[in-house]
């Protein structure tokens, strides 16, 4: 609109500057050379104008003429271009749709039009990759790291292809050189970190977060996380061999994450050796309080070397009153008191647990209290056979994979700060893998001596869980016939700790088949095998015993080793 308001203005200058000269008549006279010349102004500036508008028009045709070869090879060019363009955008969708003969010939027809243009590289490489071609991706990505525009893809490109072949050092060293080639790069420092914690190398992935933090790629929280999980892993590393600083470590990894179990643990076992049982006591308390756990109870009940068990139980109860909701603090004080043999304060404390939170390692506990203060074995298997069926306890989980003690790293993918303490999913059935994970205690606690056997019976094997189930669930007066039980089984998780001569500590396991025969009583003592391993229940060295003004407790279960047959 704007173009043709000027261009009407134009029109009608020129048409009223025309009609100005018209309406003024003059003559124009011009004597040059020997010619003289006379004609009127406005026929002058016609035909000035005239010449003019030739003089321009023959410039025009005299400058294409030059410029045509450069005309022709500039549209030649962007018709080029235009062809590659196309390449490049079908060949991305071609990828992206999953045909690989599609994007081979979109590539190859992008590399005859723009052979320089990084994205061509990058469609080659993906083609390449799309059809499986892994070595033809990696020279590709290779040669782009020659180009200062393409370095950084072809990194990128050369840690993708090494870390789906496994190669965690290339990968490593891809990233690094990514990092160090534009710091700001976010996957560069998080691939590198990532990999630093795949190989251990605590201390590196250390400085990697820190840049990382600086950088803004990794939120405060989160680095902060990551940082307490780092110093936990460097601890539990050097706790036997520089208790020093394993101890600074954990400390700083308990202030950064109070609620980390590990870190806590650490810190409270080596202040407790040296003495500092207050500051221990503080730092345990403080996690207890956030999450609490059986390992930070064990610590706590034996921060203070010499105490007897009732002090230990003194000090537990302390600590339970700090988080009372938590199942952990009841099983903490009848665990305690168990090994104190106040078998009356055990039960009282795991009571409220019997009904609506029974869980396997409560009624373990329950099977332990009923074998050292009455030794009645039917009352035992029966809390076992219960055992079997409660609900499952907490374990360290990561990615499916149940482990007995706390790791920094997944074993599946090597990510960091993976395992969690919770309760694990149950099996299908509902049965076979809690039962699995009691045949030990089972090995532990019924084979109990105190109770007279009426008389020999016949063998009896129970090849399967529910054959096992079906003779726990006995009556009291068939069960008190049989005789001790010999299994052997090969275990699926974790198992919780068992009593015999008021020491705990995790029981050996076998690996065979789970196996079980009833003997009379006549054989008692197993005989003697050469492929036996015999093992005895330790005994604190810190722990006094019972105190001197108190009576002896006789002890009912039977002092004998264990045999597992592997």
């Amino acid at each position: 609109m704007v173009r043709l308001v000027v261009y009407l203005l134009t029109i009608a200058l020129i048409a009223s500057g025309l009609a100005w000269l018209a309406d003024r008549p003059g003559t124009l006279q011009i004597a040059w050379q020997g010619y003289d010349i006379e004609t009127s102004v406005f026929r002058a500036v016609v035909i000035l104008a005239a010449l003019v508008a030739t003089l321009v028009f023959l410039w025009s045709v005299f400058r294409a003429l030059w410029n045509s070869p450069a005309a022709i090879g500039h549209r030649l060019l962007r018709q080029r271009e235009k062809k590659g363009l196309d390449a490049l955008s079908g060949g991305l969708i071609a990828i992206g749709a999953g045909d690989s003969a599609l994007a081979s010939r979109y590539a190859l027809q992008a590399r005859k039009t723009l052979p320089h243009e990084p994205l061509t590289h990058l469609l080659r490489a993906q083609s390449a990759e799309l059809a499986g071609d892994r070595a033809a991706a990696r020279r590709i990505y290779e040669a782009m790291l020659a180009s200062p525009e393409t370095e950084q893809l072809g990194l990128r490109g050369l840690f993708l292809e090494a870390q789906r072949e496994g190669a965690g050092e290339a990968a490593r060293q891809f990233a690094a050189r990514a990092l160090k080639a534009n710091p700001k790069l976010g996957w560069s420092s998080t691939a590198l970190f990532e990999q630093q914690c795949k190989q251990k190398d605590w201390r590196a992935a250390l400085t990697t977060l820190d840049h990382a933090k600086k950088s803004g790629h990794i939120a405060k929280a989160a680095a902060e996380r990551k940082r307490a999980v780092l110093l936990t892993a460097r601890a539990v590393e050097a706790e036997d061999d520089a208790p020093d600083k394993a101890l600074a470590w954990a400390l700083e990894a308990h202030a950064l994450a109070p609620d980390l179990v590990p870190a806590a643990v650490v810190a409270g076992r080596i202040l407790a050796s040296r003495g500092n049982t207050s500051k221990a006591a503080k730092v345990l308390q403080k996690t207890w309080s956030k999450s609490p756990h059986p390992d930070i109870a064990s610590t706590y009940a034996h921060a203070r070397i010499g105490d007897s068990t009732r002090d230990r139980l003194d000090r537990v109860r302390q600590l339970a009153a700090l988080n009372p909701h938590s199942i952990e603090s009841p099983i903490a004080v009848a665990s305690t008191a168990t090994e104190a043999r106040m078998y009356d304060e055990a039960r009282r404390a795991l009571e409220p647990l019997l009904t609506d939170r029974l869980t396997q390692r409560v009624a373990m506990l329950m099977a332990r209290i009923e074998a050292g203060e009455n030794g009645e074995k039917g009352r035992v298997r029966e809390w076992l056979a219960r055992a079997m069926n409660a609900a499952r306890d907490p374990v360290w989980l990561a990615d499916g994979v149940i482990s007995d003690h706390w790791e920094p790293t997944s074993p599946v993918d090597g990510r960091l700060d993976a395992f969690q303490w919770r309760v694990p999913v149950e099996t299908t059935d509902g049965k076979g893998s809690i039962l699995a994970n009691k045949i030990d205690e089972l090995i532990a606690i019924a084979p109990v001596a105190g109770t007279p056997d009426t008389g020999p019976s016949e063998p009896v094997k129970a090849s399967s869980a529910d054959d096992i189930e079906s003779k726990l669930g006995q009556s009291d007066s068939d069960v008190v016939e049989a005789e001790p039980v010999t299994v052997t089984a090969k275990p699926n998780g974790v198992f919780p700790e068992a009593a015999v001569n008021g020491a705990t500590g995790p029981l050996p396991v076998a690996d065979d088949a789970a196996t079980v025969s009833k003997r009379p009583s006549s054989d008692r003592a197993p005989a003697a095998r050469p492929d036996a391993k015999v093992f005895v229940a330790p005994r604190a060295p810190d722990d006094p015993g019972t105190d001197p003004a108190e009576p002896e407790i006789e002890q009912p279960i039977a002092r004998r080793n264990f045999r597992t047959v592997n």
